[in-house]
């Protein structure tokens, strides 16, 4: 099993930034991926950004990259989002995944962080 929790959320402005943390806990090398989701205020969860555990390739999505940084520390316990330029689009609550090794699947989930973006 692994345990994955959300901090870091808040209210910004427009052009602000916000980092966001998910420590993990449990089983961490049954884990091969870390992701970050998010769901918009009447919208479907999407995926957001992706590192893999054994390499640290990361991948972004279109609208957020060049702007938000995964990463994680070298002990694979604390996964971030630095989030730059933030947008009234970010709004939105955020979620820390992972993804057990062999699977298809994001299996762990966190409750999640809050962050708004005001204009």
């Amino acid at each position: 099993q692994v345990q994955l929790e959300e901090s870091g959320g808040g209210s910004v402005k427009s052009g602000g930034w916000l980092k966001l943390s998910c420590g993990v806990s449990g089983n961490i090398p049954y884990i091969c991926e870390m992701a970050w989701y998010r769901q918009p205020p009447g919208k479907a969860r999407e995926w957001v950004s992706s590192i893999r555990n054994d390499d640290e390739t990361t991948r972004y999505t279109d609208s957020v990259r060049g702007r938000f940084t995964i990463s994680q520390d070298g002990a694979k316990k604390t996964l971030y989002l630095q989030m730059d330029n933030l947008k009234t689009e970010d709004t939105a609550a955020y979620y820390c995944a992972a993804k057990k090794c062999g699977m298809v699947a994001f299996t762990y989930w966190g409750q999640g962080t809050q962050v708004t973006v005001s204009s």
